[in-house]
């Protein structure tokens, strides 16, 4: 396979690779040396950078990319080339790219011949210091907006992901660099993925501005039947926020990367569902046909609600998935996981295809990814929902049932601003259980926007499904906030 690697120059050489690779058994990569692997964080971040370290360092081009020293929790090394006017050459390791420290020495001749790359960063013209995009571990990647601020995942492919303990999760195993032109407004990046029980091959050609934009294109080559696959799979996590305050022990009143899974169906509809951390695994699904985008977001832009002066939880960038052509029928998957550390991610969202890929049915589809803090300006705007509260039912000063629940709703934007208190604007609220009482909508002069309220009795249901949304004239004024009650989650 290595030998082939240095021959691809092209995306359809990738292809053709990729589809030779899932004819033959897998093989796990290899792991680099014990002294490396066993770093702990302190040791692994002490290796650095060197001054010149990064490829095209000494030219006027738009892009640089700097490798990551394999080591810590990256055991293994993946294959980089570059792909010039003469075609791809490998970009072999070489410890001069770093700077090691008295704790960490330089590998000697036997240990380098052994060592690797573990993954790398892309910087552009308007920042060579600071990094836009970073391919680490798995097939793992991550890119920012503007506020150069890190935070959420995004993954090549998810297999698995809803049966715990079974999942499976592909590697990167090579990447192809296209040498862009002094004048490129994007760089293209080639990635051969390779599984137990699959493979693919992947282009990225990622543009950088106020968001990051990347358009993927990803073929599937499956070794066997891909029934749990998920497609342009996004990682995040949540621990605590205004809606979720179970076993909640700490001065910050928000901790999560993301505060909600949006959608927008293939209908038109918009959907806003708020995260949680729950009591124990649960999955969500929605299903669809040609859905227009799905995505994970953080909506809540205040520094107050987060008063974290060291991550700065407030700045982490939003990602937003739109499918290219017609991705059929399927589901949006939501998988939330328990978690008692902001460390953990536990949250996972993907597209989830009605039909199995199976072998010698290679699958090829496309999507645009947007990270940023910045939804695509062409995209409609509805009124979209700032924040969700939940608490004790009923009115302050009399006698409460602790089982109703209360729910409170912000929306802002749209054309929400036009409406004030003399309008007839509804809130349409509806439960699969239990019933609901007290729905009430207004202006909030403070918010800039409107409230919905109203109470849920779950007459002794287990769970209610619920959905709202504000009204107008017979015209939804709002997207549909969506939200699964249970007693367990509060």
């Amino acid at each position: 396979m290595r030998e082939r690697m240095g021959y691809v120059a092209s995306f359809e050489g990738l292809q053709s690779l990729a589809q030779e690779v899932a004819k033959t058994p897998f093989e796990p990569p290899q792991r680099v040396p014990g002294r490396f692997t066993d770093l702990d964080h302190d040791q692994y971040m002490s290796i650095r950078l060197a001054e010149g370290g990064q490829l095209w360092s000494d030219t006027d081009l738009p892009f640089r990319m700097a490798p990551f020293h394999a080591g810590w929790l990256f055991p293994h090394g993946v294959a980089l080339y570059e792909i010039g006017p003469d075609g791809p050459r490998p970009i072999e390791f070489d410890p001069n790219r770093f700077t090691y420290s008295e704790e960490v020495p330089a590998p000697d001749e036997a240990e380098t011949e052994r060592l690797g790359y573990a993954g790398f960063r892309l910087f552009d013209r308007f920042d060579f210091e600071r990094d836009i995009a970073a391919f680490l571990g798995a097939s793992y990647f991550r890119a920012v907006g503007k506020e150069m601020q890190y935070g959420l995942s995004a993954r090549g492919l998810a297999l698995n992901t809803a049966q715990f303990g079974e999942e499976e999760f592909p590697i990167f195993r090579a990447f192809w660099f296209q040498q862009p032109s002094p004048d490129s407004a994007a760089i293209i990046v080639y990635a051969l993925l390779d599984s137990a029980s699959t493979a693919g091959a992947y282009r990225f050609v990622i543009e950088t501005g106020r968001s990051t934009v990347m358009d993927v294109t990803a073929s599937i080559y499956p070794r066997t039947e891909l029934d749990g696959i998920g497609l342009a799979p996004i990682t995040s996590m949540y621990l605590h926020g205004e809606n979720d305050y179970r076993n909640r022990d700490d001065f910050r009143p928000e901790v999560h990367d993301s505060d909600g899974l949006v959608m927008r169906t293939g209908a038109g509809e918009w959907i806003w569902r708020p995260l949680r951390n729950p009591s124990e695994p649960r999955i969500s699904t929605f299903t669809d046909t040609a859905p227009r985008g799905f995505g994970l977001q953080q909506r809540d832009r205040s520094f107050a609600h987060y008063l974290d002066d060291g991550v700065y939880y407030d700045r982490r960038p939003n990602l937003w998935i739109e499918p290219s052509g017609d991705w059929g029928k399927g589901r949006v998957e939501l998988v939330e996981l328990p978690a008692e550390d902001e460390s953990v991610d536990n949250i996972v969202v993907y597209w989830r295809p009605e039909f199995t890929p199976q072998p010698d049915q290679p699958v090829t589809v496309g999507y645009r990814m947007t990270w940023g803090t910045e939804m695509p300006d062409r995209l409609p705007a509805p009124g979209r929902v700032m924040a969700t509260w939940t608490g004790i039912g009923g009115i302050p000063g009399t006698e409460r049932d602790p089982k109703v629940r209360k729910f409170v709703v912000d929306f802002t934007g749209g054309d929400l601003a036009r409406l004030g208190e003399g309008d007839e604007v509804e809130a349409v609220v509806n439960s699969s259980a239990g019933t609901v009482d007290k729905v009430a909508c207004r202006p909030i002069e403070e918010l800039g926007g409107w409230r919905m309220n109203f109470d849920l009795n779950p007459d002794g249901a287990n769970s209610a499904d619920l959905r709202a949304f504000l009204r107008y004239r017979g015209g939804a004024l709002t997207e549909t906030w969506i939200y699964t009650w249970n007693p367990k989650d509060g």
